[in-house]
């Protein structure tokens, strides 16, 4: 049976904290906004309660981080990426995801890793609402790839024709990040 642990990582039971400056705590539930724009035929602006209406799901998935920790059997909930397309119809333009996050990190994937089966918008985490620390109340899930790629504090998704690295990216890691294939820096 092959081994859940990528190469260089360790399992850790705990769900470690990190990002780039400081915690974003002033976004909730009632605050929070999400734009889904750029090359889509139904542009979307949704309310925490409006994100609330779409399908949802749930998946229970393995999570990676660049700084070498694995955490195993995370439980999630929130909208596929395959339904959110379903409902905001990317044109045949559309070949990238650029993640907007709040104070201005960014990240970027081509679609067609967005579009993986457990890929999500995630409002929900061990069944609560995803905390602060996390990314919350709705962050990114993409966890067939390192971490810094489930973009925590996402506030818009632009649908684009051409890639955009972004913050972490333009700082020397990896534009892939496949951690099965230790793609930590370019």
């Amino acid at each position: 049976m092959p081994s859940r642990l990528p190469p260089g990582q360790f399992e850790t039971k705990a769900f470690p904290v990190l990002q780039s400056g400081r915690v974003i705590d002033s976004l909730n539930t009632d605050n929070y906004s999400l734009e889904i724009y750029g090359e889509v035929e139904k542009p979307q602006k949704l309310s925490f309660s409006d994100l609330q209406k779409w399908p949802h799901s749930s998946v229970t998935v393995d999570i990676h981080c660049v700084t070498t920790w694995s955490k195993f059997d995370t439980n999630w909930k929130g909208v596929l990426f395959t339904d959110v397309c379903k409902l905001v119809k990317p044109t045949s333009k559309a070949k990238y995801v650029v993640m907007e996050c709040e104070e201005g990190h960014t990240t970027s994937l081509p679609l067609s890793e967005m579009v993986k089966p457990d890929v999500m918008i995630a409002d929900s985490y061990d069944e609560k609402i995803i905390e602060a620390k996390h990314g919350g109340p709705v962050r990114m899930l993409v966890p067939h790839l390192y971490f810094y790629k489930s973009a925590k504090w996402v506030r818009k998704l632009q649908f684009v024709e051409k890639d955009e690295p972004g913050y972490w990216e333009v700082r020397g890691y990896s534009n892939s990040a496949d951690p099965w294939e230790e793609e930590r820096y370019s």
